[in-house]
């Protein structure tokens, strides 16, 4: 009997040691599972099932959403795809099917989205999207094209624009939109307007030699307006040239076949004799930074034409007795992906810089920044310029006040659009920033290496 005792008592030992240990389990679970105290009116076994059941509910609640999410962007007018980690493919509705022609079973099991979709830019828009982890956009023209010869199909090539989002998980979703309409519009626009540039071309140089003929048999009082006219008629053919010059451009959308090896610092000095007629009224000088000589297989007189605008841009905006700054160097490239080295050129003026606004537009053609720009700029030129109008009088500082004035208001809007047009047809880059020292426009222009012939080290 005595042994019957000591071995229940025993047996109810390690039972209540059992309970407990197995108390502490459960009431650790719990604590992982739910954020809430856990309830010492209800076993812990009880309250882990209700736990257990709402997470269920909470899981069900959300696979129902992503369902709702999925089919709402199943019949979206826009193209979405999501690869993992791995970049394989996960998912697509049925615009990014159409637009990369993508059959549904491609992708019942996850593939490599290379071996599904062969296009170079979508997979270099989802790698820096991974990498970066922000939102990133690409344009490109994808061209689909069958891996069957014996089942050769015309596919259409689709103009498209991606918007890469990164997902947790090393996830990246893209966003595709097609542009075909835009690109027609964009056609017809630039069509239309070459066509109109061309018919303006023949009657403007009628009336400029019209008028230069005028301009030395008209009575002296009516001198004045004959340059006036002469002048607007010189800045109307300009323009006409300038219109011409972008269709032109547009026209070589493929590499440009007449590059050659040329020096970079040649060329920026060139560019700038040209200038310095104009720079010469405003006291404003050239500051070069950079090698003695950079060679670069471009086309010369069109990057001539860059360094010019952006040049001619920096001096209308300058205040009087200022520098223009260009630097010229090899640095990381900022056209491709990957940490190649590429040319940087750069032009720094000391004006008013341009406002925030006006940053994403100043490329865009006829675009024209805040006039304020140029207004301050003359009110700093004015020394000891008070509220008060000044006196009027034929002071030869008015007058070149004056040409100052109109260099400021000069321009097409134009200029920066055929640098970017320029840059872009020689597989570059450019943007336009304010320098953080001087407070002016800071415009950045990148090559890619493949350009670079030489370079000498800077003294």
């Amino acid at each position: 009997m005595l042994e019957f005792v000591s071995g229940l008592a025993v047996g109810l030992t390690l039972l209540a040691i059992y309970r407990r240990r197995n108390d502490t389990k459960l009431k650790r679970l719990l604590y992982r599972l739910e954020d809430r105290q856990p309830l010492p009116t209800l076993g812990y076994d009880a309250q882990l099932a209700s736990v257990i059941a709402e997470r269920q509910s909470q899981t069900q609640k959300l696979n129902e959403q992503i369902k709702d999410f999925r089919r709402l962007l199943q019949y979206a007018p826009v193209g979405y795809l999501q690869v993992d980690e791995e970049n394989r493919l996960l998912w697509c509705n049925q615009q990014a099917q159409k637009f990369l022609d993508i059959a549904h079973s491609d992708y019942d099991q996850p593939r490599l989205l290379l071996a599904i979709v062969r296009s170079y830019e979508l997979d270099h828009l989802v790698e820096r999207t991974r990498q970066t982890q922000e939102v990133c956009q690409a344009r490109w023209t994808f061209n689909s094209i069958s891996t069957d010869p014996s089942n050769y199909l015309e596919r259409p090539a689709y103009p498209l624009q991606g918007y890469g989002l990164p997902i947790s998980q090393g996830h990246v979703g893209i966003f595709l939109e097609n542009r075909q309409e835009a690109v027609s519009l964009e056609q017809q626009r630039d069509r239309w307007i070459s066509d109109v540039a061309h018919e303006l071309k023949t009657p403007l140089t009628s009336i400029r030699l019209v008028a230069e003929t005028l301009q030395s048999r008209v009575a002296p009082n009516l001198v004045s307006w004959v340059e006036r006219l002469l002048k607007e008629v010189i800045r109307l053919s300009n323009l006409v040239d300038d219109v011409l010059n972008m269709s032109n451009l547009e026209q070589r959308q493929s590499e440009l076949e007449d590059s050659a090896a040329i020096n970079l610092v040649g060329l920026i000095h060139a560019a700038w004799q040209s200038i310095e007629p104009l720079a010469k009224l405003k006291k404003v000088d050239l500051d070069y930074q950079g090698p003695e000589e950079m060679m670069a297989n471009v086309n010369a007189s069109l990057m001539h034409r860059v360094f010019f605008n952006l040049m001619n841009n920096a001096v209308k905006y300058s205040p009087v007795a200022q520098s223009i700054q260009v630097r010229l160097s090899v640095a990381a490239s900022r056209v491709s992906a990957d940490s190649s080295q590429g040319i940087l050129i750069e032009v720094i003026d000391a004006g008013v810089g341009l406002a925030e606004k006006d940053l994403p537009y100043v490329f865009d053609r006829f675009y024209r920044a805040d006039p304020a720009r140029s207004r301050k700029e003359s009110l700093a030129e004015s020394d000891g310029a008070t509220e008060e109008p000044p006196p009027r009088s034929p002071q030869p500082i008015s007058s070149q006040s004056t040409e100052i004035d109109e260099l400021a208001s000069s321009g097409s809007g134009l200029g920066l659009a055929i640098v970017r047009q320029i840059v872009a047809s020689h597989q570059g880059r450019v943007e336009a920033q304010n320098y953080p020292e001087t407070g002016g426009g800071w415009f950045k222009v990148w090559l890619p290496g493949k350009r670079l012939v030489s370079a000498a080290e800077p003294e």
